[in-house]
């Protein structure tokens, strides 16, 4: 595993990833899989409460990337190390959850309506375990799925499914009810040294896609045109997210 080479689609976005591992990956040996998994039912609770009250997710910002407006939604309490305090309140259980395992970079909620699907796309880095924690799935496959480098699965509620988002993905929910999962990123063992420097390429990748939803032509640039602006962008995301994180503006 330690052999692996870091790979980023920021600074390959010609190409997809094409590494030696699997698409899908246990994770049930990890602490924190462990510790999630005997959770199950309070996790559960919390959404169930927050839904009570009526509260709305954001759509994702990548809207071409889904076959119905509003088909999916999303909540953060972490994302690439940029913590959502406002969100604590709804889900401290989770929140507590998240802070006794500092491996997990990203966590949120997760909600894919009926009828909705998430076009194939490939992830940011191969240096994340992207894990998904089933805690409303309204059918198994063929019906409600995922599929991760041509191999299909089903979720299942309080267990997670691990797999490599670098690889090319998609998910599908053609139930009658919408599916609810708790979306997390790992660090790989392997790569958790270079942490910062992992989080710090994502949110940069992330803001400039961000930017290429409305200005398309950033990514039609010839790769080292954004590999130079990328690697000036990358001290400001990484202090962003630390001063952010300082004052809790999220």
């Amino acid at each position: 595993m330690g052999s692996t080479k870091l790979w980023f689609s920021l600074f390959n976005i010609s190409g997809q990833y094409k590494g030696p591992e699997s698409g899908f990956v246990s994770v049930d040996e990890f602490e924190w899989a462990q510790v999630f998994q005997e959770n199950s039912q309070g996790l559960k609770d919390e959404i169930a409460a927050f839904l009570s009250q009526k509260k709305t997710p954001n759509p994702y910002f990548k809207k071409e990337m889904v076959t119905q407006n509003l088909g999916y939604r999303t909540l953060s309490l972490r994302w690439w190390d940029l913590n959502f305090q406002k969100n604590k309140k709804h889900f401290p259980l989770a929140y507590k959850l998240m802070e006794q395992f500092p491996q997990i970079s990203t966590l949120s909620y997760n909600f894919l309506a009926s009828g909705a699907s998430i076009k194939p796309h490939f992830g940011d880095t191969n240096a994340i375990y992207r894990c998904h924690f089933g805690l409303q799935i309204p059918a198994e496959f063929p019906e409600c799925g995922i599929k991760v480098n041509g191999e299909n699965n089903s979720w299942k509620e309080g267990i997670f499914i691990g797999f490599l988002d670098a690889f090319e993905h998609e998910t599908f929910n053609h139930s009658k009810n919408e599916r609810i999962i708790i979306l997390m990123d790992v660090i790989r063992p392997d790569f958790i040294r270079k942490r910062a420097w992992i989080t710090s390429v994502v949110m940069t990748s992330l803001f400039l896609q961000k930017r290429a939803v409305k200005w398309p032509f950033i990514y039609r640039a010839p790769q080292w045109i954004i590999t130079s602006s990328a690697l000036m962008l990358l001290p400001f995301a990484y202090l962003s997210v630390k001063f952010l994180n300082i004052i809790r503006y999220y």
